[in-house]
């Protein structure tokens, strides 16, 4: 044990690669990630903008995607800059508090996403198959109800990952090898037995990610049943097409998320698994607004009303 500790670090800073290792597509990378994250600020607070401005669309279902919204604009803060600015500067950095909030936020997120999904899931199982009972189901309590327990249930599960991590010691180079303060990542660098804190990733990746994962296919499933009985093709094709829109996003976001932190990591997948961490930390928070809501007629109209109205007072 004193051995171990010995090569224990004293620095209080960790070092991110990120894509230092990849000198050549640093422009690239760069105009791309923060492509990316323009994307999905601009679309997510335009939802947010549309849907406080029309009347029309205080309703449940928009209330949980301004909840996502927000979600999203968090999440994306919360990695894409710092990656942006490493880039840039090549200062790999990063002080232990900001690694800790980093990574508080980021697990917070992600809990809080698998939250919200499976409530929105369930939200149009109830409008589409059991629509007389909407208004009962989901009304203005049960829908603030399950936002606040999607909110404070990522944010009591975020804080104790954050705080069994932050009592542990760390190796002498504290270097991580990912695009930001991934917890698998750090529980590499620990000079301690780190086996609870990673069994209890697994146990609650189980119990959170994939009883999540169930409930919002077995949900879909349902809406799917529903839809067959529509007696018009093209009725059937637009609920379709919206159904495996939401389906595709969220099979995107559940198995690369469950699938990256969850398992073991080596050397010989740590540059893989930085590429494949974009889906959920970029592509899918950019996606999220067209999917969900700007494809949708009522928030398009609902624009065009704002744009026009504000036009016209000119």
């Amino acid at each position: 044990m004193t051995t171990i500790l010995a090569n224990c670090s004293a620095e209080d800073a960790f070092h991110l690669v990120a894509f230092s290792n990849y000198p050549q597509l640093q422009l690239p990378l760069f105009v791309g990630v923060g492509f990316m994250y323009l994307v999905c600020l601009l679309g997510n607070l335009t939802i947010l903008i549309i849907v406080c401005m029309t009347p029309k669309l205080h309703t449940p279902m928009y209330f949980f995607l301004c909840n996502l919204s927000v979600l999203d604009i968090i999440y994306v803060s919360v990695i894409s800059p710092k990656l942006l600015a490493i880039m840039i500067t090549k200062d790999t950095t990063m002080p232990n508090s900001q690694c800790l909030i980093q990574l508080f936020l980021y697990v917070f997120c992600v809990a809080t996403e698998f939250f919200l999904l499976t409530t929105m899931a369930y939200d149009r199982y109830v409008a589409i198959c059991v629509p007389l009972r909407y208004v009962l189901l989901m009304n203005r309590w049960i829908c603030f109800l399950l936002a606040f327990l999607s909110w404070n249930l990522g944010a009591v599960n975020s804080l104790v990952y954050t705080l069994l991590i932050s009592k542990l010691s760390f190796s002498e180079s504290k270097e991580i090898n990912h695009l930001f303060c991934h917890m698998m990542s750090i529980l590499r660098l620990s000079c301690v037995d780190s086996t609870n804190i990673r069994l209890l990733i697994t146990v609650n990746g189980i119990a959170l990610g994939f009883v999540c994962m169930i409930l919002i296919f077995t949900s879909y499933m349902y809406i799917m049943s529903t839809i067959l009985k529509i007696k018009t093709t093209s009725g059937r094709q637009k609920a379709f097409s919206r159904c495996s829109s939401h389906i595709t996003i969220v099979l995107l976001f559940c198995l690369s998320s469950l699938s990256l932190n969850m398992k073991a990591e080596s050397e010989s997948s740590q540059e893989q698994d930085k590429m494949l961490s974009m889906i959920y930390i970029a592509v899918v928070p950019m996606l999220n607004p067209l999917v969900y809501s700007l494809r949708n007629k009522d928030v398009i109209s609902a624009l065009r009303n704002i744009v026009f109205s504000d036009i016209t007072k000119k």
